[in-house]
């Protein structure tokens, strides 16, 4: 079961603020700030999604620190309602939709905090990415470090032996190793390749993407606010407040999915169903090789786009003015870029003026806004 993966962690205090009440926007806030979401997705160059266990909860895997999460629970001598068992546990919408989005070019990467395996269950490629905390259905070579997709998702965790051999074949023999499991225990540190080009996404990123997650967890949680340092923008969906709110460009209090369904409806596009066939843990005959590593190439091509943008930015950085302090230059422009008030007909950003439209069909939707700028002019 999925809460046995809880279990099997060594013991732990400092496991994070718990249980913190859930916050609810209103329909038509959540409909008018997925519409301002799609619009940045849509202008965005390089988009990268961070997800945490409030993606899985509709397929039955309970979060962490929400108010019926694992952890919250276990204060109270409790176990969640929920708990299916991973094999049995199928992609949600919104994994199924990032899968797609990735697929049409508008999410270009993803660095996830779960070990649920459910990203690689859609059939998402491993160049698109990351699993900071490891995942139940692959295993780790001890000698050479090289990952495999299993059919079913391993009885421990904490890197411990799976009695099974390594699958790489090395000049015309497999490798000796023994694969381990790779699910993290509090202590263990990152996985160097995955936290690398978490790193290099999450800095290259226009927009930042925050999902099911309460960002409490260092270093994943403070990854997104990366881009931040280069222009991007930051975005958080997630039902409790979490550590980075005053940083976010938008927040939107609301389920994933439900976000996601509108986003998609605003992009008229569809969500795909899951299918077995797409999924490497079932798509496979026995002893088949499913390698899931990190290559080489693609770590040293976006090191390579990461230095540039740190070395152009550098030498394009312009100092403070010397009548104030750059803390509060700092201040000023973030308070200027983000704040956003609602009014009966118009919400602004900033100074951009979004108005409100009643609501027409969904297919004749597709991103019809008029935009103003301070002086109510036109913006075409």
């Amino acid at each position: 079961m999925s809460c046995s993966y809880a279990d099997g962690l060594s013991e732990y205090d400092d496991k994070g603020v718990l249980g913190v009440p859930e916050k609810f926007d209103s329909e038509d806030d959540v409909y008018e700030k997925s519409l301002l979401l799609t619009t940045w997705i849509q202008e965005a160059k390089h988009v990268v999604v961070h997800t945490g266990a409030g993606i899985s909860t509709s397929a039955g895997i309970p979060d962490f620190r929400g108010p019926n999460g694992v952890w919250t629970l276990e204060k109270e001598g409790k176990k969640p309602d929920i708990n299916i068992s991973f094999n049995e546990a199928v992609p949600t919408k919104t994994h199924m939709a990032l899968k797609y989005l990735i697929e049409k070019n508008y999410v270009h990467y993803i660095v996830s905090q779960n070990i649920d395996g459910l990203h690689l269950r859609t059939g998402v490629s491993r160049t698109h990415l990351s699993e900071l905390h490891g995942n139940m259905f692959i295993g780790q070579c001890d000698i050479c470090e090289s990952q495999f997709v299993r059919h079913t998702a391993t009885s421990t965790v904490g890197q411990k032996y799976l009695g099974e051999g390594c699958r790489r074949d090395v000049r015309g023999r497999t490798c000796r190793g023994k694969l381990k499991d790779t699910i993290l225990d509090w202590e263990d540190g990152l996985p160097e390749r995955d936290l690398d080009m978490s790193n290099f996404h999450s800095s290259l990123a226009d927009l930042n993407i925050c999902l099911g997650t309460t960002l409490q967890i260092v270093p994943s949680g403070n990854l997104p606010l990366r881009c931040q340092k280069f222009g991007g923008k930051v975005v958080i969906v997630n039902l409790q407040p979490t550590k980075h709110d005053k940083k976010a460009d938008l927040i939107i209090n609301y389920y994933v999915d439900e976000v996601f369904e509108q986003i998609m409806r605003h992009l008229c596009l569809e969500i795909p169903e899951y299918s077995p066939d797409l999924d490497p843990t079932k798509n496979q005959v026995p002893y088949a090789c499913i390698s899931w590593d990190i290559s080489k190439e693609q770590l040293l091509k976006w090191k390579k786009l990461y230095e540039e943008r740190v070395k152009h930015f550098r030498e394009n950085k312009k100092p403070a003015n010397c009548k104030q302090t750059k803390r509060k230059v700092k201040k000023e422009a973030k308070n200027d870029d983000k704040k956003i008030k609602f009014n009966g007909d118009s919400f602004q950003i900033g100074t951009t003026t979004i108005i409100r439209r009643k609501r027409v069909e969904e297919k004749k939707l597709c991103i019809d806004l008029t935009l103003l700028d301070s002086d109510n002019e036109i913006v075409e």
